[in-house]
């Protein structure tokens, strides 16, 4: 059962393979308080005037500007004070001439005033307010709707929720957020030898570790992961935890894709639905495959650490991230980096290396692709194309960082 590679396929191949899955993206509605890091499937449009009122932006005295002319410390002008209004109260009085309110920051203005004087140019003696300076018309009042007209595009659709956006989307009262439904990715490590954490090691088992990094991986790409457990190395096994998460968004196993005797996806996924790669011509990750069951990609990685997260960072991110609808911004957070010493790369194949980045040098990881401290290690990765065997030290590489969401 799969003793071969069905065809190894260049990169830019599978990169078209995977850009032509088709998505379907539901959407959903949140309360506002759970929107946060979402991602707005409608364009908002304010259902109010910003400010709702005419609104004092100092804390001073609502007048009518004329009366105010030609005052100075001198000659202060002499205004009786009829009322005061605080942020979140209603006036109920006109300012007339001759006359002024007091207002707080925040506060509506007046019907009847043009104009707020700062208290700090005002004195109140038993009621009479003298002013020290004049006002010129409209001073320190936030007009109705000179935030934001009712109608008014607020927010396009795809626009992440960052804070600063829920703060404006409570601004306008909204309760109930359009968002796009967060894609649920099944992940299911494969092999005999692995079992959970805190089960007693034997000779011959080891941890599951990819379980964990690519279950936050797809976290880190806008999804929801889905933990399966462990499946054993054979058939039946196998099919029925895939069979037990047809109802995922996405499938994604780790291990079981080598070309060997003890490897069972690629007949499980010929059996249950289409093999689209076995094999891609890159390293680390030359046995990922990937497949279709019933209209659900999945991703079959390597078992090895380094080589699943590597594959899931180059393959697998950037088509979550589009399923849930956020950017996939690689490109505008790449690192221009000097590389530390001379890297010698794998001819034939797009290569990938993790690097740490130490005061603007990128340091390689030498360390093969079970090594998980490889992982603890780095900070990002960078890319050699198949035509390049030698990485010159100090050569400028761009250096992906690993945590872009």
């Amino acid at each position: 059962m799969g003793t071969e590679f069905l065809k190894i396929m260049d990169f830019e191949e599978v990169r078209e393979i995977i850009n032509n899955i088709k998505i379907k993206k539901e959407v959903e509605e949140v309360f506002l308080e759970d929107a946060y890091r979402r991602v707005l499937a409608k364009d908002i449009h304010a259902e109010i005037d910003l400010p709702p009122f005419n609104r004092a932006s100092r804390d001073g005295y609502a007048v009518i500007v004329e009366d105010t002319f030609g005052a100075s410390e001198d000659n202060p002008v002499t205004l009786k004070l009829t009322e005061m209004v605080r942020a979140g109260e209603s006036p109920s009085k006109k300012v007339e001439k001759g006359t002024c309110i007091e207002v707080s920051t925040g506060a509506p203005v007046p019907e009847g005033a043009n104009g707020v004087v700062m208290v700090e140019f005002t004195e109140n003696k038993n009621g009479n307010i003298y002013i020290y300076k004049s006002a010129p018309h409209g001073q320190y009042i936030a007009p109705r709707g000179s935030d934001i007209s009712k109608g008014d595009l607020l927010l396009k659709s795809g626009t992440l929720i960052t804070h600063d956006k829920t703060g404006v989307l409570g601004a306008i009262g909204v309760e109930n957020v359009p968002v796009f439904k967060k894609p649920k990715v099944a992940v299911i490590s494969t092999g005999d030898e692995i079992i959970k954490p805190g089960e007693k090691l034997q000779y011959g088992n080891i941890y599951d570790i990819n379980s964990l990094t690519l279950s936050n991986a797809v976290k880190n790409s806008g999804c929801v992961p889905i933990y399966s457990g462990v499946a054993k190395d054979n058939y039946d096994d196998l099919k029925s935890k895939i069979e037990e998460h047809l109802d995922a968004d996405v499938i994604i196993t780790s291990g079981g894709t080598s070309a060997g005797a003890g490897d069972v996806l690629r007949a499980v996924l010929d059996d249950m639905g289409e093999v689209l790669v076995h094999g891609i011509a890159v390293k680390p990750g030359k046995p990922t495959m990937i497949g279709i069951i019933k209209e659900k990609p999945v991703f079959g990685l390597p078992g090895y650490p380094v080589a699943a997260l590597m594959v899931f960072h180059i393959f697998v991110s950037s088509f979550l991230r589009e399923m849930a609808s956020l950017p996939d911004n690689k490109k505008s957070d790449m690192l221009r980096l000097r590389i530390s010493r001379r890297f010698y790369s794998s001819r034939g194949r797009h290569q990938y290396a993790f690097v740490k980045v130490e005061n603007g040098i990128a340091y390689p990881i030498l360390k093969d692709s079970g090594a998980i401290t490889a992982v603890a290690e780095a900070d990002g990765y960078f890319e050699i194309p198949k035509n390049v065997e030698i990485v010159e030290e100090g050569s400028e590489i761009e250096v992906i960082p690993l945590e872009v969401f």
